[in-house]
């Protein structure tokens, strides 16, 4: 497992709060694919905003991403009501490699978590953790 998250590391995290939920901010800027004039439909795929992918591009160059952990346990976690607001921060580092992961599997799975505002409730849960549990 990785090391465990600072001040300075939630700090460049939850910096992007206010820019991910921005008025008027839309995190994808464009979809490509879909029914082409030549005929051919290939599947949709998002272009995200560079915030989203500057976003992302931390989570994976941090210490968010967990290589273990367990996909199906995610969205139970995100789903029931008040786990993030008491989650620590493993969970937190679960779920946010499932935020980060779940492109791979599901075209617009980011856009998703940041509407849904997931990625919010993860942001605000590590402010309010931030001064107990770290350096």
């Amino acid at each position: 497992m990785n090391r465990e998250p600072t001040s300075r590391d939630i700090d460049e995290l939850a910096g992007f709060l206010p820019r991910l939920y921005a008025r008027d901010f839309e995190p994808v800027k464009e979809w490509h694919g879909g029914r082409q004039p030549d005929g051919t439909n290939p599947f949709p795929f998002p272009e995200y905003d560079r915030v989203v992918d500057e976003f992302f591009d931390t989570v994976y160059q941090g210490c968010w991403i967990m290589n273990d952990y367990r996909p199906e346990r995610a969205p139970e976690m995100i789903d029931t009501r008040g786990f993030i607001e008491q989650a620590d921060t493993i969970h937190i580092k679960e779920m946010l490699t499932f935020c980060a992961q779940g492109e791979k599997f599901c075209d617009g799975h980011r856009q998703a978590m940041i509407e849904q505002g997931v990625i919010r409730r993860l942001l605000e849960r590590l402010e309010q953790l931030r001064e107990r549990c770290c350096e």
